[in-house]
């Protein structure tokens, strides 16, 4: 193959990103755009950089060096890329590539300014900008001085940030290789930055103009404060003109300086508002050539925009797909199922495919489209108040969106608005033979999957689950497993308002839940206690799970449970631990993603747990804390009964709530189990699909099982028929899965891309406390943990944890803590109920809990007021 050191940005395209690295290919994709001018230049490809890494062997042991250090090293790192660096920037380059490299600047004018910019193979990429890693050059003239900064941009690519990033994000150093783009210097009267798409919001329908006088560093390099204009429609909505006392220009025999601006001039906008119409204009034109929104650098000279760099904004979160032009409110799934992480394709499929309603993808999230419940007053009325009880920073964004004027169309409350959320709900008796029908049902089609499914492979399989996901649907909204649900929900609601109208209490309902009969959930964490209980007086296996715990990275000690069986007393601690799997060994973190490990497939994750029961806790704990939790409620029942006799009409105001605490204690722990159900099911069908992966794997259609993860159900059922699989598709699902963990997913999200997060509207907490939703009562004070891996969870008694969120697999650790603090969750979610079971105050839906509180502070959950101190 002839090496081709150096191409015209004429001759390039964003295809050739190999070649000239993503800055060149976005400049050479640019020249090509009709319209749009690119200041002349050509690349100077990786072939060069190559054959000058290649003139020095010693840098191939420092990259090994480099790979074995701790990205934490920030010593090593800056001496070992110091290093690299010098010896790039001293290698002579050959005649012949020095000719190349010079050539085309006759062409050019050999005299002229120059703009000699970085351009790695891995930066302005859809999932990772890498933007500043690299350097950029300014006002370089002459040959010589052109080589020298060509030269320093290849050493460019290991400065202390770039080499750490790369280390952060898994990327080997030497799969990155360094092409450098020569530009004609442009001298503009004004440059900035243009983004297609709101940053801030994420909306693509407003772009956002930054501008300031002079180079564009000044800018980037934070000198000064841009003009900021906003554009929508073709219109400038919003502006505002900075007092710009600085700007950078370019010296006659090259390089740069700081200028002062007159006083007169400050604080005149460095553009018109038509210069910035046009210039968004332009920026259309672009963003619909590389089909997403962009990051653009450009300046205006004498003759017009000229546009020095591109990129895609990666920090958007995406739209979900629709096949109309209307407006739509989408919902986040992931913040009313407490798993807010993105997932995997089989697993977002399969959920979308057992949902009772339909369910689009963005980002490796799941949204609800509401916006036809948004369109008719009476059930939008009904949406809001549903939202607005579970987590009112939903129905604050919701209502964020309704305020934006006709977003959203309005219809009539005849049209086809479709039911108030959730479907209207029936009373149903207050009597526990009814939620143990539920159960029994359950029980019975969940064993019938069982039997029937263990007969079925290849296609049949498939035809099969797509039966079973049917039967799914018709448990799930089995009319009385909504009434039912709806019961416990609606009773805690009816005796907060009433107790609080007539006894001023709030949230009476936390104390009167506690211990509240079949919460599968809560069982869960008291029933991991009496597994502690069988290992506490066994020191050889308690010594053993310890020994498992400090292994750490060892994820699944494949058989540990045979090992522990061979100990003095092993047989009996694996019994125990077996036991509890046969019951709860579906569950994991992150659930409702069907890829995600069970505890059946990785018992160890429960290890840290059941060590710190046998540390924390006395034999015979769990039936205690049942048993102190319902005398609690016992008691309050009694103690809200006489205070209520003794109001005027206080007979029939106690009937009523005695009433509703029946009710609530019946139906509330029932509110747990529709989900153990799915996720019963869920492990059903994942140990079948995963039978049939293991099948292709064994006739070297697949090279590993899990790589059906990163396939949709649909695609799955194709691979087994044609017998073959597209590994390209599965490699891109790979890095897009990749991606997604960057995103921060929104709760409420639109059509034009604007992410609402909503805000709690109160002015009753004191200042510098952070703010949430309270949901369960009491105050607690104590050291914060904030864990965000239950597996690293390392808890002592009278600890708050604070994580991200908790769904039903978080509850063996709640045995152990104090109080809860999570950023996601409403009244109804989970960690909510389960709190509440527990007697544990607690505080959800507190943003950036995870950031804003350190692990090992001090810190006091008000779980009445809803907010959280930091004492420490």
């Amino acid at each position: 193959m002839i090496e081709q050191y150096v191409l015209d940005l004429q001759e390039v395209d964003e295809t050739q990103v190999a070649v000239v690295g993503g800055k060149g290919a976005h400049l050479g994709g640019l020249s090509r755009i009709d319209g749009i001018r690119v200041p002349g230049g050509f690349c100077v490809t990786t072939d060069a950089f190559r054959r000058i890494m290649a003139e020095a062997p010693s840098i191939d042991e420092r990259l090994d060096q480099l790979s074995r250090v701790n990205p934490d090293d920030r010593e090593a790192i800056r001496t070992l890329s110091a290093e690299i660096r010098r010896t790039i920037e001293d290698i002579a380059i050959p005649d012949d590539l020095a000719a190349a490299i010079t050539r085309p600047l006759a062409r050019l004018g050999e005299q002229a300014a120059y703009a000699v910019r970085s351009s790695a193979t891995a930066e302005d990429l859809p999932t990772a900008s890498f933007a500043g890693q690299q350097d950029t050059y300014l006002n370089v003239v002459g040959p010589t001085a052109v080589l020298q900064h060509v030269s320093r941009c290849w050493a460019s690519l290991f400065t202390e940030r770039a080499v750490t990033y790369r280390r952060r994000n898994g990327i080997d150093h030497r799969t990155v290789h360094m092409a450098v783009v020569v530009q004609r210097m442009v001298f503009p009267h004004a440059s900035g930055i243009l983004f297609t798409a709101d940053p801030v919001t994420g909306n693509r329908k407003v772009a956002t103009v930054d501008a300031g006088f002079g180079l564009g560093e000044a800018l980037v390099s934070g000198l000064v404060n841009p003009d900021v204009f906003k554009v929508r429609n073709g219109e400038v909505v919003t502006k505002a003109i900075a007092a710009k006392q600085r700007a950078v220009d370019a010296l006659p025999d090259g390089g740069t300086r700081e200028v002062a601006i007159d006083s007169g001039r400050q604080e005149q906008p460095a553009l018109t508002d038509a210069q910035v119409v046009r210039l968004v204009q332009l920026g259309r034109r672009i963003e619909a050539h590389f089909g997403r929104p962009q990051d653009i650098e450009w300046c205006l000279a004498d003759d017009g925009f000229q546009i020095v760099q591109s990129r895609p904004i990666t920090t958007l979160f995406p739209i979900p797909e629709a096949d109309d032009q209307e407006n739509h409110v989408y919902v986040s799934v992931g913040h009313q199922q407490m798993m807010t992480d993105p997932m995997k394709p089989l697993g977002l499929s399969i959920w979308q495919l057992t949902a009772m309603v339909p369910m689009p993808e963005a980002g490796g999230r799941l949204f609800v489209d509401v916006t036809r419940r948004l369109a008719s007053p009476a059930s939008r009325a009904a949406l809001l108040e549903l939202m607005g009880k579970g987590d009112p920073l939903v129905r604050d964004a919701l209502e964020t969106v309704l305020e934006q004027g006709d977003f959203v169309p309005s219809l009539p409350d005849t049209g086809p608005g479709g039911p108030p959320a959730g479907g209207a709900s029936a009373a149903i008796e207050t009597d526990p033979a009814l939620v143990t029908e539920l159960i029994e049902r359950s029980q019975v089609s969940i064993a019938t999957l069982e039997r029937d499914i263990r007969t079925k492979t290849g296609p049949a399989l498939f035809d099969f689950l797509l039966e079973a996901f049917e039967e799914h649907k018709r448990v799930l909204g089995d009319p009385l497993n909504f009434q039912a649900i709806m019961a416990g929900m609606e009773a805690t609601w009816w005796l907060n308002d009433k107790l609080r109208e007539w006894l001023g209490e709030k949230n009476a309902a936390d104390t009167l839940t506690l211990s509240a009969p079949d919460n599968v959930t809560s069982e869960m964490g008291l029933a991991l206690l009496d597994v502690a209980d069988v290992i506490r007086p066994k020191p050889e296996v308690v010594a053993f799970l310890q020994g498992l715990q400090d292994r750490q990275g060892v994820e699944n000690e494949e058989g540990f449970l045979d090992e522990l069986a061979k100990l003095a007393g092993g047989a009996e601690a694996r019994d125990a631990i077996e036991g509890y799997l046969d019951r709860y060994g579906m569950r994991c973190v992150g659930e409702i993603d069907i890829t995600r490990p069970r505890w059946r497939e990785r018992p160890t994750t429960l290890v840290p747990v059941i060590l710190d029961n046998v540390r924390n806790f006395e034999p015979g704990a769990a039936e205690r804390r049942f048993e102190e939790g319902r005398q609690k409620a016992q008691q309050k029942e009694q103690d809200v009964l006489s205070r209520l006799r003794a109001l005027p009409d206080g007979d029939r105001k106690a009937d009523e709530t005695k009433r509703m605490i029946d009710r609530v204690r019946t139906f509330i722990g029932y509110r747990e189990y529709p989900k153990y159900g799915i996720i019963s099911r869920y492990f059903v069908y994942k140990r079948a699909l995963l039978a049939e992966a293991e099948r292709l794997v064994q006739a070297d259609v697949l090279p590993e099982k899990e790589d059906i993860f990163y396939l949709t159900f649909q695609e799955f059922h194709d691979v087994v028929r044609a017998n073959q699989v597209d590994d390209r598709l599965i490699q891109q699902r790979k890095e897009a899965f990749r991606s997604y963990h960057a995103l921060t997913p929104p709760r409420v999200l639109t059509s034009d891309g604007e992410a609402v997060t909503g805000a709690y509207r109160r002015d009753d907490v004191p200042a510098g406390a952070l703010i949430g939703l309270p949901v369960s009562a009491g105050t607690i004070e104590g050291r914060a943990r904030v864990v965000l891996d239950m597996a690293d969870a390392d808890l002592e008694a009278g600890d708050i944890l604070v994580t991200a969120f908790t769904d039903p697999s978080w509850s063996p650790l709640f045995v152990g803590i104090a109080g809860l603090v999570t950023e996601v969750g409403g009244l109804m979610t989970h960690g909510a109920v389960i709190a509440r079971e527990y007697g544990l105050p607690a505080v959800v839906g507190v943003e950036q809990a995870t950031r804003l509180i350190r692990d090992g502070q001090r810190i006091r959950v008000h779980g009445t007021d809803g907010y959280v101190e930091i004492l420490s």
